[in-house]
């Protein structure tokens, strides 16, 4: 069986509108009695996988074995398919010739491997408005966190000025997200790495919210590398990918020490050891590679392509004005926004609604309705106390009395979708957010391990 034989059993599927997810047909109880449908509206946290991938993997399972350690035929069949995958998705990511794609666990997996990997002395700018993801890896580098812009043009001019600005002249990173996972506003990339090429510094993207819904290319935005997870890509298994320049990936010292990253080991006569190890990329891939992860990647990256970005941002546009003129029909609803509601964004949208407790309100579409969104603060504690003008300092908590009318809330709402979003979940939302705030929840809700759950 060669590598191009273990391809899709869905491979022949028309593309259809939305994409075939696993959980689509999943039906889960409600408190009223009956059940329902699922509507998944969490994409932001984790997609579904797509039902491609799943078939793929399916059919890879069989012939397992291990990667780049044995000279049977499922270690080598599993080597090609591992590299293939590299190859792929470096394709997928318009890498350059010389770049490096590493397998990581996932976009925060990436970043804290690329912050080990910064040289010395190197000067950190980062927007307070990251995902901790890409706010927090930076703890041994000296770090500028910059203020939320309020548009694009501000965040562009707010990165030259302190660029501009360091002291001393050294080596410098910018981290930037490409959409906001509480916002779902698209950033203005390009701009960014102009200026921080202008200004002598490199930039990495956190493109773990872009990439499942934008085209991605490092070449075009001229990004030094790009990070995101495959888990919000339409593949589970744990797996990421960082991409980008070679050199300060070469030059640092393993992000893991262990096989695979080491090419060479030799005891010394004074019984220590010596250690040489790979320039590649499995420099920082010690350890058997998940190579299941990685060929998950890889489908879900021939999968969207095949489908043609250019169809699935129609689409998903059609979804978010179709979520977003419902709620703007809600007075109570507030959506968040750093950019105005003219931003280019993503399926993400975050809310809150005058009078309600964030999380009793999603509690209520879980319960009563059957709809999956999230509360709370994202993982984007600073920007979402910024866009809900919060005390930075509190923390919005599902036990948290709720917001009278004309009180800020301490916690947000998000619902988010993709590719295989039916229209039927969204106008299920929508009508369930109208009939919450019209009728109220038909339950009380309280606080059980940290979750907000029916009262009986």
């Amino acid at each position: 069986m060669s590598v191009s034989s273990v391809s899709s059993l869905a491979a022949d599927q028309s593309v259809c509108a939305p994409l075939s997810v696993l959980g689509r047909d999943v039906t889960v109880p409600l408190v009223t009695g009956g059940e329902v449908t699922y509507a998944a509206l969490d994409y932001a946290a984790s997609a579904p996988a797509l039902q491609r991938v799943w078939d793929d993997v399916a059919a890879y399972a069989p012939y397992y074995g291990s990667v780049h350690r044995g000279a049977g035929y499922l270690s080598q069949l599993s080597t090609d398919l591992f590299e293939n995958a590299r190859k792929t998705v470096a394709e997928f990511l318009d890498c350059r010739a010389d770049d490096q794609l590493i397998f990581t666990r996932s976009t925060t997996d990436s970043l804290n491997l690329l912050a080990e990997a910064l040289p010395a002395d190197c000067h950190v700018f980062v927007f307070e408005t990251e995902h901790h993801a890409s706010l927090l890896p930076w703890r041994d580098a000296r770090v500028t966190y910059l203020d939320a812009p309020r548009t694009p043009a501000e965040a562009v001019a707010t990165l030259e000025r302190a660029l501009a600005d360091r002291d001393p002249h050294g080596p410098a990173l910018v981290c930037v997200t490409g959409a906001s996972n509480v916002t779902g506003e698209i950033w203005p990339v390009r701009e960014l790495a102009a200026a921080a090429h202008a200004h002598g510094a490199r930039i990495v993207l956190d493109a773990a919210q872009l990439a499942p819904h934008h085209p991605v290319s490092v070449q075009d935005l001229d990004v030094d590398w790009v990070a995101f997870s495959g888990h919000k890509l339409y593949a589970p298994f744990g797996s990421g990918v960082l991409a980008g320049r070679a050199d300060w990936l070469r030059e640092a010292d393993p992000y893991l020490a262990g096989g695979g990253a080491s090419r060479k080991v030799t005891r010394r006569t004074d019984g220590g050891v010596d250690v040489e190890w790979h320039e590649t990329a499995a420099r920082h891939e010690a350890g058997s590679p998940n190579v299941i992860g990685a060929y998950a990647i890889a489908s879900a990256c021939k999968a969207l392509t095949e489908a043609g970005f250019d169809t699935l941002v129609a689409r998903e546009r059609h979804l978010i004005d179709t979520v977003r003129a419902g709620l703007a029909e809600v007075p109570e609803v507030r959506v968040l926004s750093l950019f105005g509601d003219d931003a280019p964004r993503v399926g993400v949208i975050s809310f809150v609604v005058d009078g309600w407790n964030s999380s009793h309100f999603a509690a209520a579409l879980s319960a009563e309705y059957g709809i999956g969104v999230r509360d709370g603060l994202f993982c984007a504690h600073p920007l979402v106390r910024t866009l809900l003008g919060s005390d930075p300092h509190t923390q919005g908590e599902c036990g948290a009395p709720e917001a009278a009318p004309g009180e800020k809330s301490l916690n947000a709402i998000r619902v988010s979708f993709g590719a295989g979003t039916p229209d039927e979940h969204v106008e299920r939302f929508v009508g369930a957010v109208r009939e919450l705030v019209r009728d109220g929840a038909r339950w009380n809700y309280r606080t059980e391990d940290g979750r907000c759950v029916p009262a009986t």
